[in-house]
């Protein structure tokens, strides 16, 4: 297939990166080492169960909840939109 200036496999590349990048970031977001007995923020106790589930938490539900709500509003540059998409 003709692509022009492009590589032959350049869009399985780009979609390898981009996966792998969305890797690397849910990676990094992971907690290591034993979590904390309060919350970090509002210091409310974090139940043992949290705690076991999630290794590193810091934050009870409540103020997770508020965090990742907040951080859904700032999502990454999408290189599979269309340029009208990216525009808006």
């Amino acid at each position: 297939m003709a692509t022009g200036w492009a590589g032959d496999g350049a869009v399985q590349d780009q979609i390898d990166a981009t996966v792998k990048d969305a890797i690397e970031r849910a990676r990094s977001r992971l907690g290591h080492g034993p979590g904390r007995a309060t919350c970090e923020e509002c210091d409310a106790p974090i139940p043992e169960a949290r705690r076991n589930a999630v290794p590193g938490v810091r934050l009870c539900v409540a103020c997770q909840s508020a965090l990742d709500e907040e951080e859904a509003g700032h999502a990454g540059y999408n290189r599979r939109g269309s340029k009208d998409s990216q525009l808006r």
